[in-house]
C-alpha cells in the first residue's frame, strides 16, 4: 500500500526528466489518486464474486505490470499511464486487503494486525524517497527504483500463492449491496464529514509529499537529490507519529486527538510557508508529519464506529475517498503556475484550516 506515496518525489524527478509546467507534473499525482474515486465502490461489490485472495492478487500483479512499464519504456506517456496502473492497484488493494486480513487472524488480533500495517506502510512510505535519492546518486537513474518495487510486489504475489485462506460467504463479504445503496449512505451528515476529511488529508499529504522538495530547494537552495529526503524525514516523521497516537489513543478521546493535532499541524505548516531557516524548515515538516499521522485512521474508526452494519460499504467509501489527491494537486499545480509556489502551497494550508473546522463537527 505505502508504494503509492512514491509519486510525490518521483513528480520532481519526472518534472526535471521532460521540462514540464506545474499544471501538467500535476497530472503525475492526478493519475494515480482518481482511481480511487472510480474503482473503491466497485471492487467492494467484486470482491464478493471473485474472492478476496484473489481481489489482492489482481491489485499485485496490476502494481508489477506498473512498475516494470517504465523500466523498458521511459517516456511522458507511458509514465502516466504507469502511474495510472499504480493508482488502480493500490485502490484495489486498499479495498481487498483489510477484508483479506480479517479471513486469515482472529478477531482478537484483527485491530492490531491492521495497526501494524499502518505502521509497516509508513515505513514503505518514508523508504521510498531513500530509494529513489540512492538510485539517482548511485545508479545515475531514479527510476531503476521501480525494479525494486516489482521485485517485492512479486515476491509479495508468491507468498500470498502459498498461503491456503478460507473465504467468506457472500452474505459475510456484504455482497448484496448496490452501487446505490452505497452511496446513498452519504446522505449521513456524519459519513459525509467522515468522507471530507479523507479527501482532505489525503490531498494535504500528497500535496506535502510534492511540495517539501521544492521548497527546500527554493529556501535553502539544496539540490533535488538532498531536498528529496524532506520527504523521507516527514514520512518518518509520520511512522513515529503512527506508533506513537496508536498508544495514546487507547487512553484519550479520538475527536479530541483529531482537533488538537489538526490544529498544531496548521500552526506548523502556517510557520513553514513563512520560514527560509533550513533548521526551523526540518523542524516544522517533522511536526507537521507527527501531526497528520493519526488523521486518516481516526476518521476510518469513527465511521465505522457510528455504524458497524455497514462497515463493508463504509469502508469503500472511505478508501475513495483517496480520490483527495487527485483534487489538491492538480489545482495547487494551477495556482503556482499563475502565481507562484508559496500561492499554490496556500491551498494545502486552505485544506488543513478546513480538516480543522470540520472536526469539530463531531462530537467528542
Amino acid at each position: 500500500m505505502g508504494f503509492v506515496d512514491i509519486v510525490g518525489v518521483a513528480t520532481n524527478y519526472i518534472k526535471n526528466d521532460f521540462s514540464l509546467s506545474d499544471s501538467m507534473a500535476g497530472l503525475i499525482p492526478m493519475m494515480v489518486f482518481i482511481w480511487f474515486a472510480v474503482f473503491s465502490i466497485p471492487t467492494g461489490l467484486l470482491m464478493s464474486r471473485l474472492g478476496r485472495k484473489k481481489t489482492v492478487l489482481t491489485s499485485l500483479l496490476i502494481t508489477t505490470a506498473a512498475m516494470l512499464l517504465p523500466l523498458g519504456f521511459y517516456s511522458y506517456p507511458v509514465i502516466l499511464f504507469s502511474f495510472a496502473l499504480l493508482g488502480i492497484g493500490n485502490t484495489v488493494l486498499q479495498v481487498s486487503l483489510n477484508p483479506l486480513a480479517a479471513a486469515i487472524v482472529s478477531q482478537e488480533q484483527l485491530a492490531g494486525t491492521l495497526s501494524l500495517g499502518q505502521f509497516i506502510k509508513a515505513i514503505s512510505s518514508f523508504l521510498g524517497p531513500v530509494i529513489v535519492a540512492f538510485s539517482a546518486r548511485w545508479l545515475h537513474n531514479w527510476h531503476l527504483a521501480f525494479l525494486l518495487y516489482g521485485i517485492v510486489t512479486i515476491v509479495s504475489i508468491a507468498i500470498l500463492l502459498s498461503v491456503q485462506i478460507k473465504e467468506a460467504s457472500k452474505e459475510e463479504a456484504g455482497g448484496h449491496s448496490s452501487f446505490s445503496q452505497i452511496i446513498s449512505l452519504l446522505k449521513d451528515p456524519w459519513l459525509l464529514c467522515c468522507m471530507a476529511v479523507i479527501i482532505l488529508i489525503v490531498g494535504i499529504d500528497v500535496g506535502l509529499n510534492t511540495s517539501i522538495p521544492r521548497l527546500l530547494m527554493e529556501r535553502t537552495d539544496l539540490k533535488l537529490e538532498n531536498a528529496a529526503l524532506g520527504t523521507s524525514l516527514y514520512f518518518a516523521a509520520r511512522t513515529i507519529g503512527t506508533f506513537v497516537g496508536a498508544l495514546l489513543l487507547m487512553k484519550l478521546s479520538p475527536v479530541r486527538f483529531l482537533r488538537t493535532t489538526l490544529l498544531l499541524a496548521v500552526l506548523a505548516f502556517a510557520g513553514m510557508m513563512l520560514s527560509s531557516s533550513f533548521w526551523l524548515l526540518l523542524v516544522l515538516i517533522a511536526l507537521i508529519g507527527l501531526a497528520c499521522a493519526n488523521v486518516f485512521s481516526i476518521i476510518f474508526s469513527l465511521a465505522l464506529r457510528h455504524d458497524m452494519s455497514h462497515s463493508n460499504e463504509i469502508s469503500a467509501l472511505m478508501v475513495m475517498g483517496v480520490s483527495g489527491g487527485a483534487l489538491v494537486i492538480p489545482l495547487q499545480g494551477i495556482i503556482t503556475d499563475q502565481w507562484g509556489f508559496t500561492s499554490g502551497m496556500a491551498v494545502i494550508l486552505l485544506s488543513l484550516i478546513t480538516a480543522s473546522f470540520i472536526s469539530f463537527k463531531f462530537k467528542p
